[in-house]
């Protein structure tokens, strides 16, 4: 059900959300691996708690995803780039956000993920999604009907495996026969799980299974405060201590004096150091919330390296 969480008090874990790949803006730029690595360096050095990268295959236009018709942008595999940014770090924790259930076998996710947990030292956080994004669906071979009936069975497999448990499950999805995770991860109950969600059978699942619940991209702490609402009524409806659930949020931000910001949001939280450090903490102080995750624009090396200016503002606060 859950591991007891503090919400509000103390410190406000800051993550910082990798993006690697085919750019928006400017047309052209693709940020590789060597670039990768040096902005994950250098968001250890400056004080970031966390390190996560999108589980994502392809975008084409669809949906919120607004592209020229006929156009493609890929970004880099999640898992891969994770165990990679795993071996060139040593303190920052490590997570999918989210890992989408419906790009692996849901056994082999968390065989993935136990292994991701060895590799960097129990340094794991699993981030779980149905997805939502329709065209890498039918790009590389995946269905895409009934998202959150997969998502819930493959729950059911994930979460016990990574428990240490020996898991048969015979679902309208997904079939395991006495599937286990040998050997095991550094960590017998295995990494915390945190899910995003917004609809009641989702929130559902996340008061039955998450260690954390995340909700994203928001400008200003209104705006997450009745997704919290909504997630505390559903842990009362399951039995479920709300305050047995961490809050987890998450923001654009532009960052200042660090060049130009091509493809920064019109909603990007954005000024100096201190008001961008105020409305982060924000989230914290008012809504209970234990770690956001930024996307910081401009997405260079220097981004990163000036936003270390406001993790050391948001430091004294606490």
């Amino acid at each position: 059900m859950g591991r007891t969480m503090t919400n509000g008090t103390g410190r406000l874990q800051l993550g910082l959300l990798l993006r690697t790949g085919e750019q928006a803006k400017p047309a052209g730029r693709v940020v590789g691996w060597n670039e990768i690595k040096e902005m994950s360096v250098m968001a250890e050095a400056v004080g970031f708690d966390t390190i996560w990268m999108a589980d994502h295959l392809i975008m084409r236009n669809a949906g919120s995803v607004v592209m020229e018709r006929g156009t493609s942008r890929g970004p880099h595999e999640a898992w891969t780039i994770l165990s990679a940014v795993a071996a060139v770090t040593s303190r920052v924790t490590l997570g999918p956000f989210v890992a989408c259930t419906g790009f692996r076998e849901p056994a082999l996710l968390a065989k993935m993920a136990d292994t991701l947990d060895d590799v960097s030292g129990g340094r794991l956080i699993l981030g779980l999604g149905a997805g939502w994004h329709e065209p890498e669906y039918t790009a590389f071979g995946y269905p895409f009907d009934h998202l959150a009936g997969r998502f819930e069975e493959a729950l059911q497999i994930i979460v016990p495996l990574l428990k240490g448990e020996r898991v048969t499950f015979h679902g309208t999805y997904y079939n395991v026969v006495d599937s286990e995770l040998r050997p095991r991860g550094p960590r017998p109950g295995g990494p915390p799980i945190w899910i995003g969600a917004k609809g009641p059978r989702m929130l559902r699942l996340v008061a039955r299974y998450a260690d954390a619940y995340n909700t994203v991209w928001h400008s200003d702490v209104s705006q997450s405060l009745q997704r919290f609402a909504n997630v505390d009524a559903a842990c009362r409806a399951a039995g479920r201590e709300p305050a047995t659930l961490m809050r987890t949020s998450g923001s654009n931000v532009l960052v200042p004096d660090a060049g130009d910001a091509p493809d920064a949001p019109a909603s990007a939280i954005g000024g100096s150091v201190q008001e961008i450090a105020e409305r982060l903490w924000a989230f914290h102080a008012e809504a209970g919330v234990s770690h956001m995750t930024v996307i910081i624009d401009p997405w260079t090396t220097r981004g990163v390296e000036r936003f270390g200016r406001v993790i050391e503002k948001i430091r004294s606060f606490e």
